[in-house]
């Protein structure tokens, strides 16, 4: 961790909303005047769109059928934690971005990037306030790299399962072009490194969000709609409240039918959870930039 180059890491998987959570710190930023350095957690990926299928095919090969996106083989873990280890010591280092699109490959033009290809490794802007990742590993930790402890603010993203499976099937298909079959199979193979990559990391993060229906999810292949948030609770955990000087009186007063239901857990409506990120993150960000300006003089 540091206290002049502070990083915060927002993590959850593949479809699971962690861009609900980025667009709303985009908003505090916006209006704190922090400038961050984005990093996008897709950037940390081993190998390109071509070179994943086929990595793919050679481990299905071998009999590994669990080889994905969710897992060490597949990603730049020593690398994304070098990264956290440099930035909290001088505020410096280096990033790249993946395109996934035309859209993208567009706002990257001058980089002549194709969609499903990463742009070059550059140096970070200079004089930026804190750096902020969003993607599927802010908060992992293996035998061979641990990124989770360089982190200031750690977030958890973490819908249920058949809500995150129903959010993945409706983005893939109808954004994306791929079939229900494809993306079950994707689901299917990605399990293994779900359980051992993904979920692990929600016992270090600081403040997990996590959305509950509260309709029908029980087959999440068929469902037409992906639920609401009028149709939702969201359960907010808080690691160590105290460290974070929590105020749930104060929340439970500002958001209208929350309540707790444990010591360290409010429940909001699922309408009030972008009230709710603003309440409980602006005073953390906050106190986080007023310690930086602190030790900077």
């Amino acid at each position: 961790m540091s206290r002049k180059h502070p990083i915060i890491a927002v993590t959850g998987s593949s479809g699971a909303g962690t861009s609900t959570v980025k667009e709303a710190f985009e908003h505090m930023f916006r209006r704190e005047g922090i400038t961050p350095a984005i990093i996008e957690g897709d950037s940390f990926h081993r190998f390109n769109r071509a070179e994943m299928k086929k990595a793919m095919a050679e481990a299905e090969k071998t009999g590994n059928r669990h080889f994905s996106h969710f897992g060490a083989d597949a990603n730049l873990f020593k690398e994304l934690e070098e990264l956290f280890q440099r930035y909290g010591e001088t505020g410096k280092g280096r990033r790249r971005f993946y395109i996934h699109n035309e859209d993208e490959a567009q706002r990257f033009v001058r980089y002549g990037t194709k969609p499903g290809e990463f742009t070059p490794w550059e140096d970070l802007p200079e004089g930026t306030d804190l750096l902020f990742y969003e993607g599927l590993h802010g908060a992992v930790a293996t035998p061979e790299a641990n990124a989770a402890q360089h982190a200031d603010l750690r977030i958890g993203v973490v819908p249920v399962i058949n809500l995150e499976w129903i959010q993945k099937i409706h983005r893939d298909t109808r954004q994306r072009g791929y079939s229900e079959e494809a993306v079950m199979d994707t689901i299917l193979r990605r399990m293994h490194d779900y359980v051992h990559y993904i979920v692990p990391q929600f016992k270090l993060t600081d403040i997990n969000f996590q959305r509950v229906p509260i309709v029908d999810t029980s087959d999440p292949i068929i469902a037409r709609d992906i639920p609401t948030a009028d149709e939702s609770l969201v359960v907010i955990r808080f690691r160590k409240p105290d460290r974070f000087r929590v105020d749930f009186p104060f929340l439970l007063q500002m958001i209208k039918d929350s309540w707790m239901s444990r010591r360290n857990t409010i429940v909001v409506p699922g309408g009030k959870m972008g009230l709710a990120m603003e309440l409980i993150l602006t005073p953390i960000l906050r106190r986080i930039m007023e310690d930086r300006r602190s030790l900077l003089g």
